[in-house]
């Protein structure tokens, strides 16, 4: 079997992987990625809404707060540096009676514990003023809520990356790793023809695959790999010819997900959702009779919207965790093995939190 040796093997070619590739690279560190799709990319980070988070919903303190928040300056600051589609849009969380108003002041409230500053409450005239198709009781302004291309974002850090002297290596699957003796690994990786890769460091970023590939490294401590649930989001495109909302539109939060939300894209494409179904494997079919859930749900807010107006758009499936709601970030300090660091539940604000959270890891890995 042939064999190379370098310092830093990434595992997962997603937003993650690469902003991680992209990061150390910078800094001198000689990096491979492997990834076993056809494409960077196009696993969990094709298949979002490309949102760019405030920082609203997640538990202070938390990973999730802390990248959120850091990584969207950082993302804006990105995206206008390197002419990325993007637009600091800003959104309306809305309440649609009064029942729902108190989920509302606390969002604010939560939002504010985690640095998120710039919030306001709205009557129901101040947000309709704002959005006149919209109906609500009150409504929470995030001003830095907003959008990106995910496309555009994950080709520039992979050209970053690879102007800074990474490989990604795509069709390249993740088959298994054990330490050496001397501290780092060898990982095995292909299909009928496959390499060993002889590394210092192994980062698991491979999203949906990440409790497969910690799995695979031999002598890792199973009780450590947190039980994965997907959750699965469908979208419905609205065909009306307009955009009804300049902002992005969310309901108020319900457990595990930020609700069901309407945006219109870079390209005048209106888009509602993501919804939340937990499937047990992963299928991006979207189903024409949910349009009916999508309509009921939507028209609390958007009372001029039809069901003979909603298409069957696509769907994405989050690598989300049955116990926990935040990332899980490992390093040797959990699991006792040096150089290696492992990412589990990076879904939403996946995008939002990826130069950040590729930042933090790449600073472990250099202290290694």
């Amino acid at each position: 079997m042939d064999s190379f040796s370098i310092d830093t093997l990434v595992v997962g070619a997603g937003i993650v992987g690469v902003a991680i590739a992209r990061e150390l690279s910078l800094r001198g560190v000689e990096v491979v990625v492997v990834e076993a799709e056809p494409t960077i990319g196009s696993v969990v980070s094709a298949r979002n809404s490309g949102v760019i988070h405030a920082g609203l919903y997640y538990k202070p303190g938390g990973l999730k707060a802390r990248f959120c928040v850091e990584g969207r300056d950082m993302l804006y600051a990105y995206a206008a540096a390197r002419n990325i589609w993007h637009r600091r849009c800003g959104k309306l969380v809305v309440a649609t009676d009064a029942s729902e108003t108190a989920a509302l002041h606390g969002l604010k409230s939560n939002a504010e514990r985690n640095g998120v500053g710039d919030l306001a409450l709205l009557t129901a005239g101040r947000a309709r003023a704002l959005e006149p198709e919209l109906a609500c009781v009150e409504a929470l302004h995030s001003p830095s809520s907003g959008q990106i291309d995910v496309h555009e974002l994950i080709e520039a850090l992979a050209l970053d990356a690879a102007n800074a002297g990474a490989l990604v290596q795509c069709r390249a699957r993740f088959v298994s790793a054990r330490p050496r003796e001397g501290g780092g690994f060898s990982a095995e990786i292909g299909d009928d023809d496959r390499y060993a890769v002889e590394c210092r460091q192994l980062i698991n970023a491979a999203g949906l695959g990440a409790q497969t590939v910690a799995a695979a490294i031999e002598g890792f401590p199973r009780g450590l790999i947190p039980e994965q649930a997907l959750g699965k989001g469908s979208y419905f495109q609205w065909l009306g010819r307009k955009p009804p909302f300049e902002r992005l539109i969310y309901p108020a939060p319900v457990p595990k997900s930020a609700g069901l939300h309407c945006r219109s894209d870079g390209d005048g494409r209106t888009v509602l959702g993501p919804d939340l179904e937990f499937v047990d494997a992963v299928d991006y079919r979207v189903d024409p009779a949910r349009a009916r859930l999508f309509f009921e749900s939507t028209r609390r807010f958007f009372p001029a919207l039809r069901l003979e107006d909603l298409a069957a758009d696509y769907a994405g499936v989050r690598p989300k965790l049955k116990t926990g709601d935040d990332f899980v970030v490992q390093g040797v300090e959990e699991h006792g093995m040096a150089g290696l660091l492992n990412c589990f539940g990076v879904d939403s604000p996946g995008v939002t939190s990826c130069m950040a959270l590729a930042r933090a890891i790449a600073e472990m890995a250099l202290e290694a």
